[in-house]
This record gives C-alpha cells, structure tokens and sequence, in this order.
C-alpha cells in the first residue's frame, strides 16, 4: 500500500512539473518559433512571460542578425523604426539580475538568451529587460574550442567551463561557446530551427540590421 501511494505521488509531482512548464510561440514573417523557457531561471522566465502577455514583442523587428552567431530581437524603438535607422539602443526602465546555469545551459544552437550591455558599464552582467537572442553559431574544433574555454575561464574567473558534453555538442551540432557564464540563458528553440537558420541568412546592412524587415507578428504564451 505505501509503494502504491508513493508512486501516485510521484505521478503526480510528474505531473504538475509538467503542467508548470512555458512555452512561447514567436510568429514571424518568416516563420513560427516555438521556444520552451527554463524554470531554473525564473526571474528571466517570468520577465520574458510578462512581456510576452503584455503584447511588447508584437510588431517588433529582429534588429540584428549576425551569420553563424545569433538573431536578436526586443528593442521597442523597432516596431515604427524607418528603413535604415540604427536600432539596438531601446530598453524598459529596469535590467534582470544574471542567472547562469552553465554548464546545465549553455550557448548550443537554439538557445535562448536576454541581450546585455558590455562589461565596461555593466560589471554585474545583469540582463537587458527586454532584448533577447536566440544562438545558431557554427561548429568548432576541438584545438578552437580549447582555446575558448581559456578565455571563458579567465572571463568568468573559473566560474564556468566548457565540459566534456559541452565539448561534444559544440563540435556536432554547433552553438556560441564565448558567451557562456556571462550571458544568460533561460530557454531553447523547440520548434522552428529552421526558420531562425532562415533568418540569420538574410542580408544585411552595416549595422547588422536586416534590409527587408523581419518582424515577430505576435508572441504569445501557448503552455
């Protein structure tokens, strides 16, 4: 009788951490993406549930999209911005205390991360409100990535390392191993790599900001 009970309890914990997880559906002009947000970054992932119920990322422009690095978005200057303008500035009135869970997340391809400013103004690493990126990267060798695991090392003041698994995934399926331990990552991409792929291929300007708009439609929660 004990053992049944204890394993309908743990049914059902099994459960309610189940019915407790977020994901978010980004409609974009080029696609839908379906990102998962982690619940051992709370502050991040309620945040990013905040904005996303008060509608801030609708209409908003991926404003800078770098080849084999990353797509980023959530800068609110960008939803009427003029073709051309410089865009990457705009913020809420608040920044996020830091949340790294490396080696548990990290900078693989399909993470989600909150943007910041550097560390010459902001030595806390504290996240930006509102912008955030999602990795695509490139794979690397095994000599590139021991010579990033040194820097990420003396970054963080051996307070993150790149691990034998993380070793692997950086070198098959590919990611952003520089930025580990100093950004923070609070989700991944579920579905819809393809369309990030898609869109961090398209052209453009000095700047990085693509020349044809690419907009998120809508986000919202959908789990």
């Amino acid at each position: 009788m004990k053992t049944f009970i204890l394993s309908l309890c743990l049914l059902a914990c099994a459960t309610l951490t189940k019915a407790q997880s977020h994901e978010v559906l980004i409609e974009t002009t080029e696609g839908n993406i379906r990102v998962m947000l982690y619940d051992d970054t709370p502050i991040h992932r309620d945040n990013f549930l905040k904005m996303v119920n008060e509608q801030f990322y609708d209409s908003l422009l991926f404003h800078r999209v770098i080849k084999s690095f990353m797509i980023q978005a959530g800068d609110p200057r960008s939803k009427h911005a003029e073709p051309g303008a410089l865009l990457g500035q705009g913020e809420v009135d608040y920044t996020l205390v830091p949340e790294f869970r490396t080696p548990k997340h990290y900078h693989r391809r399909g993470a989600l991360a909150m943007a910041r400013e550097g560390d010459a103004v902001n030595p806390e690493r504290r996240s930006s409100g509102c912008q955030f990126y999602i990795v695509w990267g490139k794979t690397y060798s095994t000599l590139e990535l021991e010579a990033i695991q040194k820097r990420v090392r003396e970054a963080t003041k051996d307070q993150a390392d790149i691990t034998p698994e993380m070793f692997w995934t950086y070198r098959k399926v590919g990611g952003s191993p520089h930025l580990d331990g100093q950004y923070t990552v609070f989700g991944e991409v579920t579905e819809g790599l393809d369309v990030v792929e898609r869109i961090q291929k398209v052209f453009t300007d000095t700047y990085n900001r693509p020349v044809d708009d690419v907009r998120i439609l809508r986000a919202k929660v959908v789990k």
